[in-house]
């Protein structure tokens, strides 16, 4: 007996339709914020994702020599191949760029709850501006999303964080331009490790003033406020004064979106890719697991570097389907779809040749309409009828048929309407209208 590999889904009929029912919430509130959809391949040279994420990427992903001998591996995300897209149309596209896909993602790695080797995500990008409008229109959009997935401020928080204020304070503690990757990656990685172990990584990249720096990044770690990080940005001089005074801009645009009650500064966050440049964010439970949600932020070098030649500012987030689905039931959020027809056709099998078209019918006009394919009794069609869960009946007799009418069953109230088959359509819209026949 075959099965599914480790890591990957099945989605039968009930699962695939609460996954659809995200990707619509997805792509509806995408298209209200004026984001255009888009696809790439699931198959790119595998340098694509070394050249911005280094060889150590390699051991996390789906990769093989295919048989043109190209090093070739399956997307694990998209923002490379996004930026290999914009770069190579930049000129051509109008700016800003709004972009957004809904697509399937591979990583080789160790599958647990919320995280699997195949899963789909949903991506949203802002290219070709720099002013922090469009961080607070993204953030404005995932907000929108959870809001639409019927999540509310008692449900998650997005913990906002900024790269450049930790660059800032690590510059006033001389933390070089070599140490801060290493000093990122250690504050990204805190909360996950023991004091012991957060002490020890920033040692190594800081000898002998491991014990300092850490102390000082605590301290840093524990500001919620704006008053106090305006404090803390001001010892840093004019740099620091003017990034206060854009904490305080995205505010005021998140306040304008009706986000801000979502919003919690917290520097613990800095995301550990190392392509991040300015403000950065995650979207968090705020009850029950307190599991991740969303990550995202600015990155506004990535398209140049990964162009050679194209430099353009960039910033965009992305939602796991997995941790988000798990999320909503938990919650009772998600949708229970019952898979049945609208109609169920039901005819002796002398009728079958009269009935065919007026499925036909039906079908053009936007209803499901099941029938059996057996030449079966009435009394064994009223029954698979019932078990398939169909809202109306179509009964369709000999005496029907020389009228040229047909009889409608309300399956729930059990009540019975004869019609003209001319004005079969209409009666049935008109039931939908009046929910049901009375």
């Amino acid at each position: 007996m075959f099965e599914t590999l480790p890591g990957f889904r099945d989605f039968p009929p009930e699962d695939c339709a609460r996954r659809n029912h995200l990707f619509r919430v997805f792509r509806t509130v995408a298209h209200a914020f004026n984001f255009s959809e888009y696809d790439a391949p699931i198959l790119e040279p595998l340098d694509l994702y070394v050249e911005k994420s280094g060889e150590e990427i390699v051991g996390q992903l789906f990769h093989f020599e295919d048989k043109g001998n190209r090093r070739v591996a399956l997307r694990p995300e998209l923002t490379p191949t996004l930026a290999r897209m914009v770069a190579s149309r930049a000129n051509a596209l109008p700016k800003p760029i709004k972009w957004f896909n809904v697509g399937e993602h591979f990583r080789y790695e160790r599958p647990q709850k919320g995280r699997g080797r195949s899963f789909y995500q949903f991506n949203a990008d802002l290219l070709g501006e720099s002013n922090l409008g469009a961080d607070a229109e993204l953030i404005a959009l995932l907000v929108a999303i959870f809001e639409t997935l019927g999540l509310s401020v008692r449900d998650f928080r997005i913990r906002l964080s900024d790269r450049t204020t930790w660059v800032l304070f690590l510059n006033a503690l001389g933390v070089t331009e070599e140490q801060r990757p290493s000093v990122l990656d250690a504050i990204d990685k805190s909360e996950r490790r023991k004091p012991e172990q957060n002490k020890e990584s920033l040692e190594n990249a800081l000898p002998g003033r491991g014990e300092e720096i850490l102390a000082e990044i605590n301290s840093i770690k524990k500001i919620d406020s704006l008053d106090a990080l305006q404090n803390r940005l001001n010892e840093c001089g004019d740099e620091g004064k003017e990034r206060a005074s854009q904490w305080f801009t995205l505010l005021e645009y998140l306040e304008g979106h009706g986000a801000d009650d979502y919003i919690k500064i917290d520097l613990s966050i800095v995301r550990g890719l190392a392509y991040y440049t300015g403000f950065v964010y995650e979207a968090f439970e705020a009850s029950g697991q307190g599991r991740a949600l969303a990550g995202g932020g600015r990155y506004d070098h990535l398209i140049k570097k990964l162009s050679g030649n194209v430099d353009m500012p960039a910033s965009g987030f992305a939602i796991g389907d997995m941790t988000l689905s798990d999320c909503l039931q938990s919650k009772g959020l998600l949708p229970t779809y019952i898979l049945a027809p609208d109609l169920f056709l039901i005819g002796d099998h002398e009728e079958r040749k009269s009935s065919l078209p007026i499925i036909a019918r039906c079908r053009k006009a936007g209803f499901s309409v099941a029938y059996s394919l057996k030449n079966a009794a009435f009394g064994k069609q009223f029954k698979e009828a019932g078990k398939s869960g169909a809202r109306y009946g179509l009964i369709l007799g000999e005496d029907e048929r020389i009228k040229n009418e047909i009889k409608i069953k309300d399956f729930r109230s059990g009540k019975e309407k004869t019609v003209s088959l001319k004005n079969l359509i209409e009666q049935l819209e008109n039931l939908d209208e009046a929910g049901g026949i009375e």
